[in-house]
C-alpha cells in the first residue's frame, strides 16, 4: 500500500472512530461521504508534486512546533558582546569550537537558529491571519449571495472599495497606525500577552514586541477577506438556485442551517484550495512588511526583519543571510502552493470519477 494513502486514511479512520464513539449512527449515516475521503485521500497519494508539498509543509509545521527546542542559544544571545570575531561569519565557519552551518548575523547568532525561531514566527501569523479573515469573507459572501438586495450591495461596494487599493499598501496603512492601540490591550490583559509569548517563543521582557506582530496579522486579515467574500458570494448566488435549496426554504429551516448546512459544504471546494494558496502566500506578505519596518525589531527573529539588517552588508558580507532566509520564506511557499495545485485536482468531481474507475479495475 503506498504509505501516503496509508497515513491518511489512517487519519480518516482515527477521526470515524471519534467520531462513533460521540454518536454510533454517524458512520453508517455518513458512509458514503467516507468512502469519497477515501477516494481523495488515493487520488492525492497518486498526485508526485502534492505529495511532495504536502511533505514541505509538514516539515515546516513540525519545525514551527518544535524549532525553537532545536535552537542551542536563545534568540536575545548576542556572542560579541563577549568575542567580536562572532559577527557576520560566512556558512560553514568554526570558531570556539562551534560551527555555524549557515553563518552567523551582525550580532554573532548563529542563522540556523534565528530560521529555527522565524519559522515559527512565520507560520503562526499565516495560520492567525487565514482564520481571522477567511471566517468574515465566507460570511459576509454567504450572506450577500442569499439576502441580495441592498445588503449584497452594499457588501459588494465595501469589496471594491479594499480591493481598490493594492494589498500591500492597504497592509501598511493598517499596520501603521495599530501598534498602539494592540500594545495598550496587551499590557491591561496580561494572561493574553504571556499567552502569546508562549506561542511565538519569545521572552518575556520582548512583550512590546507582540503589538507589532499582532498589527500585522490584522492588517494582513483586514486586506485578506474581500477576495474571499467574492468568491463565495458567486458561488452561493448560483447554489442558492438550486432545487434543494427550494426545497429546504419550503420546509421552513431557518436562513443560518440553509447557509451553514446546506450551502456552504457545496460551495467550500474552491474556499479550502484558496486557503492553502494564501498560507504561502501569507508569510511572503508579513516579511515584506517587516523588510518596510512595520514588523518586529531587533532582537526578534522575524524572516523579513533578518533580510532587512542583513542588507547593511550586503552582498559582501551578509549574502549568505539573504539566500539562507529567502530559501526558507521560498520553499515555505512552495510547499503549500504545490499542495494548493493537488488539492484542486483532488476536489474536482472529474478526477474523483477517474480514481473511483481505476480502484475499480483493481
Amino acid at each position: 500500500m503506498n504509505p501516503i494513502y496509508f497515513v491518511l486514511t489512517s487519519f480518516i479512520e482515527l477521526y470515524v472512530f471519534i467520531r462513533s464513539k460521540i454518536n454510533e449512527e454517524w458512520p453508517l449515516k455518513n458512509s458514503s461521504k467516507i468512502s469519497e475521503w477515501k477516494l481523495m485521500a488515493f487520488a492525492f497519494s497518486q498526485s508526485k508534486i502534492g505529495v511532495f508539498g504536502g511533505l514541505l509543509v509538514t516539515l515546516f509545521v513540525i519545525l514551527a512546533i518544535i524549532g525553537p527546542l532545536l535552537a542551542y542559544a536563545k534568540y536575545d544571545y548576542f556572542p560579541v558582546v563577549d568575542n567580536p570575531d562572532y559577527k557576520l561569519l560566512p556558512p560553514n565557519s568554526e570558531l570556539e569550537g562551534k560551527r555555524f552551518i549557515l553563518g552567523t548575523d551582525w550580532m554573532g547568532r548563529d542563522i540556523l537558529n534565528m530560521i529555527f525561531y522565524g519559522i515559527r514566527i512565520s507560520v503562526v501569523i499565516s495560520f492567525i491571519v487565514i482564520i481571522l479573515g477567511v471566517p468574515l469573507g465566507i460570511i459576509l459572501g454567504l450572506l450577500s449571495g442569499y439576502l441580495k438586495g441592498h445588503f449584497d450591495e452594499f457588501i459588494m461596494r465595501l469589496t471594491d472599495i479594499f480591493l481598490a487599493f493594492p494589498g500591500l499598501i492597504l497592509a501598511i496603512a493598517f499596520a501603521s497606525v495599530l501598534p498602539s492601540r494592540i500594545y495598550e490591550f496587551l499590557e491591561s490583559n496580561p494572561y493574553i500577552r504571556d499567552f502569546w509569548l508562549w506561542i511565538f517563543a519569545l521572552e518575556p521582557e520582548h512583550s512590546p514586541h507582540l503589538a507589532a506582530i499582532f498589527s500585522l496579522m490584522i492588517a494582513l486579515a483586514l486586506v485578506w477577506w474581500p477576495g474571499y467574500a467574492r468568491i463565495v458570494r458567486a458561488s452561493t448566488l448560483s447554489i442558492s438556485e438550486q432545487v434543494f435549496i427550494e426545497a429546504a426554504k419550503s420546509l421552513g429551516l431557518s436562513k443560518t442551517k440553509i447557509l451553514f448546512k446546506h450551502i456552504l459544504p457545496n460551495i467550500i471546494a474552491p474556499v479550502l484550495v484558496l486557503i492553502t494558496f494564501d498560507l504561502g502566500t501569507v508569510p511572503l506578505l508579513a516579511a515584506a512588511l517587516s523588510f518596510l519596518g512595520l514588523g518586529p525589531t531587533e532582537p526578534v527573529p522575524e524572516l523579513g526583519r533578518l533580510i532587512s539588517y542583513s542588507g547593511s552588508y550586503f552582498p559582501e558580507r551578509s549574502w549568505w543571510i539573504v539566500i539562507s532566509v529567502g530559501t526558507v520564506l521560498f520553499l515555505l511557499a512552495l510547499g503549500w502552493n504545490l499542495l494548493g495545485d493537488s488539492l484542486r485536482d483532488v476536489l474536482d468531481p472529474r478526477t474523483r470519477r477517474a480514481m473511483e474507475f481505476k480502484v475499480g479495475k483493481k
